[in-house]
C-alpha cells in the first residue's frame, strides 16, 4: 500500500542511494554483545556520584537536560543523544530543533558517541513525524540518527522505517503510552510480527524508548534500550529495606546492576507478550 509516509520515506532513502544501502549492511553488524543499556541522564547527584556511577556504562543524554553530557563523553563505554522531545511535551515546552542539530554536531564525532533520535512530535501525525525526518536527512543524510516509530501509527509505517534505516527506535505514545499495560503488549505483539521476519529476527536493529525494564525488555529482540529507573529509584529509600547505601552512586548502581544482568530476547515468538512479574516494584517507565 502506497502512502504519503512511504513515499517521504523511499525519497529519503533514494536521496541516499547506494552508498547507504551499503552502510545499512556495514551497520547491521554494528554491534556484536546483545542488548545495550542505556541509562538516562540527568542523574542529578554530585559531581562525584554521576561520575562514579556512569563510569563503564552506557547513558543516553536528553537535550532538554544535558548537563551531564561532559561527565557521560568522558567515562562512559559510549553515549547516546535523545532530543528531549517527551520530557518537553510533558512540561508543556517545546524544543528548538536548530538548537539540537548543533548539539549532535558538536558530539557526533566523539568516540563514544553511537546514535541520536531524529526530533519527533510526540502524538503527533505520521506527516508531522516524516517532515521532521527528511529535514534532519537534507543536514545529516543518514548518518547518527535513528528515527522513532510511534505505537500509535501506522504498522507501515514502522516497516517502511524498518526498510531504509540501521537502527529504528519505538516509542510509546497514544493509546499505547503507558509502557507494560495491557494494550500495550497487545500492540507491541502486532508490531513485532511486522517487523520481524518469519524465524523471529528484526529486519533492523531496534531500540526501546522508555523500555529498559526486565519484565519489557527480556520478552523482545530489542539491540538497546533505555530509562532513567537507576536514577528515579535510588531515592527510593523502602526499596533497599534496612539496608540503605550511603551515597547516591552506590544506589544507582545496585539498581543498574539488577537490570543490566539481563539480556534481550534473541527472537521474536508469539508468547513473549506475556508479562513478567519480574522486576514489578519498579516505577512506570520514563
Amino acid at each position: 500500500m502506497i502512502t504519503e509516509c512511504s513515499v517521504k520515506t523511499n525519497k529519503v532513502n533514494g536521496q541516499a542511494g547506494r552508498g547507504f544501502q551499503e552502510q545499512k549492511n556495514y551497520h547491521m553488524n554494528w554491534r556484536k554483545e546483545k542488548l545495550i543499556h542505556y541509562h538516562g541522564t540527568p542523574c542529578g547527584a554530585t559531581r562525584e556520584d554521576v561520575a562514579r556511577f556512569l563510569k563503564g556504562r552506557h547513558s543516553l543524554v536528553s537535550f532538554y537536560r544535558p548537563e551531564d553530557i561532559g561527565t557521560a563523553a568522558e567515562v562512559c563505554q559510549s553515549f547516546c543523544l535523545d532530543n528531549g522531545a517527551f520530557s518537553a511535551w510533558k512540561q508543556g515546552a517545546a524544543i528548538n530543533w536548530l538548537d539540537y542539530y548543533s548539539f549532535v554536531r558538536d558530539w557526533c564525532s566523539h568516540p563514544s558517541f553511537d546514535f541520536a533520535i531524529i526530533p519527533d512530535v510526540i502524538d503527533g501525525t505520521e506527516e508531522e513525524n516524516d517532515e521532521l525526518i527528511y529535514e534532519w536527512h537534507d543536514r545529516f543524510g543518514t548518518n547518527y540518527g535513528v528515527p522513532v516509530w510511534h505505537m500509535h501509527e501506522s504498522i507501515e509505517r514502522l516497516v517502511e522505517l524498518a526498510g531504509g534505516w540501521r537502527m529504528v527506535a519505538i516509542g510509546s505514545s497514544g493509546d499505547f503510552a503507558t509502557v507494560g499495560n495491557g494494550p500495550w503488549w497487545q500492540r507491541i505483539t502486532i508490531a513485532m510480527r511486522a517487523v520481524c521476519d518469519k524465524t523471529g529476527r528484526p529486519l533492523t536493529k531496534l531500540h526501546g524508548l522508555r523500555m529498559l525494564d526486565p519484565a519489557i525488555f527480556t520478552k523482545l529482540p530489542l539491540s538497546s534500550a533505555d530509562s532513567t529507573n537507576a536514577v528515579r529509584n535510588s531515592s527510593n529509600y523502602a526499596r533497599f529495606g534496612n539496608y540503605i547505601a550511603p551515597n547516591a552512586s552506590t544506589r544507582m548502581a545496585i539498581i543498574a546492576e539488577r537490570i543490566e544482568a539481563h539480556q534481550s530476547a534473541p527472537l521474536w515468538t508469539n508468547t513473549n507478550w506475556v508479562q513478567s512479574e519480574l522486576f514489578s516494584d519498579f516505577a512506570p517507565m520514563q
